[in-house]
Formats: C-alpha cells, structure tokens, sequence
C-alpha cells in the first residue's frame, strides 16, 4: 500500500502551495469527491521510487470550532485518521500562534508520526527565529519554503523515513508465478460494496485468515474460487469479528485510492437507482489513470424498472466513455444474483490485462495496420513504424519504433488499439500505447 502523508496546519500557512510542490503540479487533484472540496485534496506524488499520496486539508481549528470551520475540522481530523505519517505545516514570518499551540496538543495525543514544517523559510535555515518553534514539542523544525522548493526533499525524506519501496514489480509477471490475483471494490458510500464482498466471502466459504497491510491496517483477505486463488483488497472496512467477516460501509477517499493502486483488477461499483455520479466519474477516473483493468458492475439491478435502465445505461455511455473496454454486468448482491458471470469477467480482464503479446506478432500487426490505412504525413515526412515490441503488463504497453513517430495522433493510436483488442481479444484492460522514434543524425547539422 502506498503511505499517506497529510498536510496540516491553520489557514494561510502554505499548505497547497507545498501540496502543489510535492505533486509537482499546480492543480495535482486525483480525486475530486463531491462534499470533500473545500477540505481534501488527494494528490499522487513521487520522492526516488517511493509513490505516496499527499492530502492537502483546509485550515485547522481543533479547539470547538462553529459553521464551516467545524466541516474544516473534521475533515481534517479524518485525513489525521487516514494517514501514515503528518506534516504540520506552521509559518515562520508570522511565528507561533495560540492555533499553532492547539494543533500540536491535539496532534500529539494522535501517536501519529508528525514532522514540523516551517514554511516561508527562504535563506533562513540558521535564522534564531526557527527556535521558537521548539516550543510545540513536535520535534526539530523543518525550515522549507513551498513556493522556492528549498528544503522540500529534505522534510519528505524525513516524513518517509522507515517506508519502503515494495519489493515486487507491478508489471504482472509476478502474478503468473502463482500469485494471487489481487481484486478491488471501489465505488460511492451506500453503492453496496461491503453487501458484495459479503456474498462473496459467504458464498465461497474458503476464507483463510486477515493479514494487516504493512503501512497501516488495510486488511488483504486471500480466498479461492474455481482453483484460481484471489487477494480481496479491504476498500470498505472489512473486519473481522470472532469467526464471522463484517463489513462496516465506511467511506475513505485514501482506502480507495490505495486499494486500486495496489489492484490487479477492480471492480467498479455503481448504484442503479442512481444511475452515473460525479463521485462515480472520478473514480474511474483514477482508476484509467492508474492503468487497471476494470470490471463495471451495476448493482441493486432488481430495483429499477425500464425506464430507470434506459436512462442508467445512457448516463453510462456518456459519463463513462472513457470506459468502453469495460465490460458493464447487471447484479443484485443482496439477491447474489450475476455473481457468476462477474467472476467470469475478472478473470478475463486479468487474463487481458497480463496477456503476453510477441515482438513478431505486434511487428507483423503493426505493418498490416499501416498497410489497411497509413498514419497522416506530417510536414515533409510521413510517418514509419518499423518494429513493435511489448513493455510491460498491467496494462499492456506496446512500444513501437520507427522514424518521424512524434507527429503520430491520438486518433491514429486508438485506431491501433483497436486492431490490438481486435487480435489478441482484450476486453476489461486499458492499453498503453508509446512512440519512439530513431534520432536523425543530419537534424542536428544545420547550416
């Protein structure tokens, strides 16, 4: 699972500013979720080759606040609750204030790791003024400043001390060497995650044990089905009590996020009854972006009449376009009914989603592509692919060599995609496809 690192601190300290920095982005948002706006922010970021996700929180007023500022409140708290490791974010201009104080009472009693930022730090890092900040018996102060980038690295590197890189590769070779695949629910609140899992776990009955994740304590549960062993990623709050599962639909943006992250295949949860959300569209938002293969099932299928089904499957074809290689199944987990045909499409959008494709194969497609219909010239040159090999799995990535590639367009790659899904039957699974054109030696001669 990827580490959480939550931003803290009261209004005005620099808080997205240095979210923004870490992401490496000016508006880093992966996860927009509606009512979650104004208070978190969820952004991938990268420090060496250790991913984690940063949360960005509004200004803190942990001392009873009112109004908006209690929602602030308690938003933060919760991204204090989801996160493996906080920084708290303080303003060395300004110095310490009664707030400051407040914050790291409060974050002391959390037995949460907590690493003290010093923001707007520019060319003061032995200034006398950084001494004050020993007062909040959080640790030594940080002096950075967001907006520069200086001392950044530095303070993440002491956030993220102790986490380290998973071992194993994420590219799906591994997952034919007898690993389980690893299987995720992700969807809204109320969507009936935790009634799915439940039919699946009771309807198996080979429920071996829980085994707590290793940054915090996400849950993995392995259980069998058909001989094919399966990995259940906890997105719903899965816990055990006695010798009975029980699931608690407990909404957390970070569980979500870190459970597709660490998925092989995920299955997209929408509610029938009220059809394509936003929150429905930014999930599978990130979903596409992380490259796994989905499953989309509509569940409560048995509450809505024709007329609802016409209007969801539209809000499908529209709001989920991006989406098309997804198989879309009716259920009913409640009724379990559909569970059978939702197994069958898992396992072959993972069987798509680690297929094996041959150099000799993805060449000879390649050509008979350009044959059928040629890439659009592009000035002087038009373009020429020569050879196509396979870089990775989970997704597919096809990397295709040849001369003046850059000009090649998205319409041309979707094109090629299509004759790759068409060839080799992938369905369930993005397919990432890349350019790479030889150097020209006489471009860099001029004159």
């Amino acid at each position: 699972m990827k580490p959480v690192i939550a931003l803290v601190g009261r209004p005005n300290v620099g808080k997205s500013t240095l979210f923004n920095r870490i992401t490496k982005s000016r508006d880093a948002i992966v996860a927009d979720y509606a009512g979650l706006t104004r208070d978190r922010h969820y952004g991938d970021a990268r420090l060496g080759a250790l991913e984690f996700i940063v949360v960005d929180t509004g200004g803190f007023e942990p001392e009873k606040p009112t109004g908006v500022v209690a929602e602030m409140a308690k938003q933060t708290r919760q991204a204090v609750a989801e996160a493996d490791a906080v920084i708290f974010v303080t303003d060395v201009r300004v110095g310490l204030s009664a707030q400051d104080h407040d914050i790291a009472r409060y974050l002391r009693g959390q037995r949460k790791k907590v690493v003290l930022a010093v923001n707007k730090a520019e060319g003061m890092a032995d200034s006398p003024l950084l001494a004050e900040f020993h007062e909040l018996g959080i640790g030594e102060p940080h002096p950075v400043s967001a907006a520069h980038g200086q001392g950044v690295r530095s303070l993440l590197e002491a956030a993220l001390a102790g986490f380290e890189t998973p071992p194993e590769a994420d590219e799906g070779e591994g997952d034919e060497a007898g690993r389980p695949i690893r299987l995720a629910v992700a969807g809204r609140p109320n969507v009936g995650k935790s009634t799915l899992i439940n039919a699946w776990l009771g309807e198996e009955r080979l429920v071996a044990f829980d085994q707590p994740g290793t940054t915090r304590d996400a849950i993995h549960v392995p259980f069998e089905r058909g001989g094919q062993r399966y990995e259940l990623i906890d997105t719903a709050g899965l816990r055990r009590k006695g010798r009975v599962f029980e699931a608690i639909e407990k909404f957390s943006v970070v569980k979500t996020l870190q459970a597709i992250a660490d998925a092989n295949v995920v299955v997209l949860l929408l509610d029938a009854t009220q059809g394509v959300t936003d929150q429905d569209a930014h999930i599978a938002g990130y979903i596409l972006e992380s490259g796994r293969a989905v499953v989309v099932a509509v569940n409560k299928w048995d509450a809505t009449d024709d007329y609802q089904r016409q209007q969801l499957q539209r809000s499908i074809e529209n709001r989920l376009a991006f989406l098309k290689f997804a198989p879309v199944l009716q259920i009913s987990a409640i009724r379990r009914q559909g569970l059978s045909a939702l197994w069958k499409a898992i396992g072959q959008a993972h069987a798509s989603a680690t297929v094996k494709m041959p150099t000799p194969v993805l060449t000879r497609l390649v050509h008979e592509a350009a044959e059928h219909q040629a890439p659009r010239r592009e000035g002087r040159f038009r373009p020429k692919m020569r050879y196509a090999h396979q870089g990775g799995m989970n997704p597919p990535l096809v990397v295709i060599h040849g001369s003046s590639l850059d000009h090649v367009t998205d319409s041309y790659k979707r094109y090629l995609e299509g004759r790759l899904r068409e060839h080799f039957k992938l369905v369930g699974t993005p397919v990432r496809i890349e350019m790479r054109s030889a150097r020209n030696p006489f471009t860099e001669r001029s004159g």
